[in-house]
């Protein structure tokens, strides 16, 4: 059996992931679970990482690598954040060891945005972004990272120069879920109302600053012409998406096209609301990017 070089963990808010990890890059085993940094922090770090190291047999004094919510100030250990303008390299160098440990357990850095007018924090998203650009980027790119808060990235030659944060996501949750227009998608099935959401998009792209008399407009027009729960369910995350992209792209886009980095359902939106405004995008599953970051950064960090 091949042996495993190491253990990589994306850690998030809601969320943990661990894949062992063998010399070659190949992934031998995985694991995942709810016990992000919320749950984590009652039940105890420690405690969830070994649980998952236990059932994937890793050896004791196999190191692990974490990026994500673990490092954030309520989190496992503060790992503190790179400013932007921020050389991707640099995230590499500043890993935090997690004292107290019988193994070598490390946890990358965050990217801070420290201006009074834009100001903005990245946790985990850096490391998709080493996965996705390496450490020898050339040229400009621009990054779309959907979720439940999407990042909008800017990179100039390996160095991420200015990023936004969107809370499309949450926002979706708490508006459908939270408001009057929870009436209009109780009911919602699984099927897809593509060309309610197409529309949508067009809609909140074109007037983002509509975005609270468009969202209303979902209860109304249910009520007045009828329509399906899933059509508004469809429209109420179209318009989010639209406002999103809206300021994403206020500023233009590499002629290379963008960077979309996100997997499953969120993945097939975002295609379909780039494609509803003729933009060129790369997709990337995000589960593939933040393995080559932490394989990078491991390489990086266990081989100098």
């Amino acid at each position: 059996m091949t042996e495993a070089a190491y253990a990589a963990v994306d850690w998030g808010t809601t969320s943990f992931r661990l894949w062992l990890i063998d010399r070659d890059g190949r992934v031998l085993a995985e694991r995942r679970s709810s016990e992000g940094m919320m749950a984590a922090a009652k039940t105890g770090f420690a405690t969830v990482l070994q649980s998952h190291l236990d059932a994937v047999g890793a050896g004791s004094e196999l190191p692990v690598l974490i990026c994500g919510m673990a490092g954030a100030r309520q989190g496992w250990v503060e790992a503190g954040y790179v400013d932007t303008p921020a050389p991707l390299a640099a995230i590499l160098a500043r890993a935090v060891p997690v004292a107290g440990q019988s193994r070598d357990i490390r946890i990358l850095p965050g990217i801070a945005q420290r201006d009074a007018g834009a100001p903005d924090v990245m946790r985990g998203e850096e490391t998709q972004l080493l996965g996705v650009l390496g450490l020898d980027a050339a040229g400009e790119a621009l990054v779309c990272m959907p979720g439940t808060h999407s990042k909008w990235v800017s990179v100039s030659g390996g160095t991420v120069a200015r990023f936004a944060t969107f809370m499309t996501g949450e926002l979706f949750s708490v508006v459908s879920r939270e408001t009057i227009l929870s009436h209009a998608v109780t009911g919602a099935d699984d099927l897809e109302d593509r060309e309610a959401f197409r529309s949508a998009v067009a809609a909140g792209f074109k007037t983002p600053a509509s975005a609270a008399n468009l969202l209303f407009q979902v209860r109304s027009r249910q009520l007045l012409f009828g329509g399906t729960p899933a059509a508004a369910r469809e429209t109420i995350s179209g318009t989010l998406i639209g406002i999103e992209l809206a300021a994403g792209l206020a500023h233009g886009w590499p002629q290379s096209g963008i960077r979309l980095v996100a997997s499953g359902r969120l993945e097939m939106l975002y295609r379909l609301a780039f494609e509803t405004l003729a933009v060129a995008v790369e997709p990337i599953d995000a589960d593939e990017a933040v393995r080559r970051g932490l394989a990078m950064a491991a390489r990086a960090i266990w081989t100098r």
